[in-house]
């Protein structure tokens, strides 16, 4: 029976974060939309703080789980994309930056809240006073790292359209055409180590060493603005 706690309070520790950080960044992009003249993901009822409207099966449980276990230099989910008629924003080129950029602010966000959140661990009583820090470090954590992932200049990712609408119109349209691939070319970045584990030895996580310095540097900001001693995290 004590096992069973520890296991469902691991979960509710580690789990709850995520499914806050993947459902308020998937409403972002579609309120965002909304402000910006596409109603698409209102209509569908994705402009919600209901979990199970965002959570992917495989993205969001399977692709993570399968990391944790193959003990992955570096783990990340999705949640099933906000849908967006880019087509119906007003201005489609700039609401484009504004929507994409949307779900990464919100996770930068949600990590600089749960920061400055440590300043009333010490009102928990001392039974709860460990969790709380764990719960709240694990969402500065994954909150992070959503935000860095999703900011790979890689469609379907965010910082894909990003890029896309940064770039002239005609290189924009000739590298939109490349997103049949994005999906392709993510799984094979987050393959590689085992690839190259299996072919010659070693691991290369191309893809840490890519975000690592970035979301270590993303770390750093929050910490420094929130005030929080590196210890806690």
């Amino acid at each position: 029976m004590d096992s069973l706690l520890f296991t469902l309070k691991d979960i509710f520790l580690l789990g709850l974060p995520v499914i806050l950080a993947i459902t308020l960044h998937e409403s972002a992009h579609g309120f965002v939309a909304l402000k910006c003249g596409d109603t698409t993901a209102y209509d569908r009822g994705r402009i919600t703080l209901n979990p199970f409207k965002h959570i992917d099966l495989f993205g969001t449980i399977l692709l993570p789980g399968f990391l944790i276990l193959a003990h992955a230099p570096f783990v990340f989910g999705y949640a099933k994309p906000v849908p967006v008629d880019f087509n119906a924003l007003r201005n489609p080129r700039w609401d484009t930056l504004k929507v994409a950029a949307a779900g990464p602010l919100m996770n930068i966000f949600l990590a600089y809240v749960s920061a400055l959140a440590f300043y009333i661990a010490p009102l928990f009583p001392d039974f709860l006073f460990n969790d709380f820090k764990t719960f709240l470090s694990t969402s500065i954590q994954i909150n992070c790292i959503l935000a860095v992932f999703n900011m790979l200049p890689i469609l379907p990712l965010d910082g894909g359209r990003i890029l896309g609408s940064l770039l002239s119109p005609p290189l924009g349209k000739s590298f939109l055409r490349l997103e049949r691939y994005g999906m392709i070319i993510l799984v094979v970045l987050i393959a590689f180590p085992f690839i190259t584990s299996t072919l010659l030895g070693f691991p290369i996580p191309i893809l840490s060493w890519v975000l690592f310095p970035f979301l270590n540097g993303l770390l750093d900001i929050i910490k420094i603005l929130s005030g929080i001693p590196i210890a806690f995290l």
